[in-house]
């Protein structure tokens, strides 16, 4: 092979190599904000609210009144939680079971024979900080 194809060949190759370097220094993490890349975190970051262990199921049919429960992770304190269900606002009550809280609550007495969303929002100071999940279950006559 000659030395000017070489030289060629050589260049293109060092070329692509300095912009995968440039790449990689700007998106380490892709943590955005005042967090940075690489994984770093700051007192400004925060990790999003983990809603799960919905009960009764999904679908499952309810008396008038029927008690529902759910757990929520990464949040300071449970009065950023709000429950509404057929848009109806309920009260509700919190235990911490570290590293959760157990947050329970009541289905309305006025809902009767129908469907109904239990919709759980939890509030922060940060939008990336909020979530916001549900579920749906059927209530019976009473």
């Amino acid at each position: 092979m000659n030395q000017p194809r070489l030289l060629v060949i050589f260049s293109i190759i060092a070329f692509f190599n300095i912009g995968a370097a440039n790449a990689t220094e700007h998106h380490s993490g892709h943590g955005g904000g005042n967090a940075g890349g690489g994984g770093r975190s700051t007192a400004g970051t925060c990790g999003k609210p983990h809603l799960g262990k919905f009960m009764p199921p999904h679908l499952a049919t309810v008396a008038p009144e029927a008690e529902f429960s759910f757990t929520v992770f990464n949040i300071d304190k449970p009065e950023q939680i709000s429950v509404t269900v057929k848009n109806i606002p309920v009260e509700v009550t919190s235990e911490y079971k570290d590293p959760y809280y157990l947050i329970k609550g009541k289905i309305p007495a006025s809902l009767v024979n129908t469907a109904a969303r239990i919709n759980i929002k939890v509030s922060a100071k940060s939008p990336h900080c909020e979530a916001e999940n549900g579920w749906l279950l059927k209530i019976s006559g009473k």
